[in-house]
């Protein structure tokens, strides 16, 4: 995890501690909105995702996503101070690490599996 949350602190222009808040709501949305199966087979896959999985758990338990959908993802991201540019943009770059990481198909399954994402990917 440390690689994606450096390379989104540098493509997107954030720091690290909104980088890695932002990857743990967007993740945890992904599996609670999306496929989890494929979205915790894709954590999984991560190197150093162990460091940080532990934060990012006690993270998730205290977040629950209505059925709002992506507006209530947007909606928690905000406060974090990310403009609605930098939301998309980290969104997009998150798509792509998974893309690099464990290929297109699975990406493709995830962005498919959640109406509206495929704008982000």
């Amino acid at each position: 995890m440390d690689e994606l949350i450096g390379r989104l602190a540098e493509k997107v222009g954030i720091g690290n501690a909104v980088a890695e808040k932002t990857i743990g709501l967007i993740l945890d949305f992904l599996r609670k909105e999306g496929p989890s199966d494929i979205i915790q087979a894709l954590i999984d896959k991560k190197p150093g995702r162990r460091s940080r999985d532990c934060r990012l758990r006690k993270q998730r338990q205290s977040r629950k996503f209505d059925r709002r959908g992506l507006m209530a993802l947007g909606t928690r991201l905000m406060p974090l101070g990310l403009s609605m540019a930098e939301i998309q943009n980290t969104a997009r770059e998150l798509f792509r690490f998974g893309r690099d990481t464990t290929g297109a198909g699975q990406m493709g399954e995830i962005i498919a599996g959640k109406p509206g994402l495929g704008q982000f990917a």
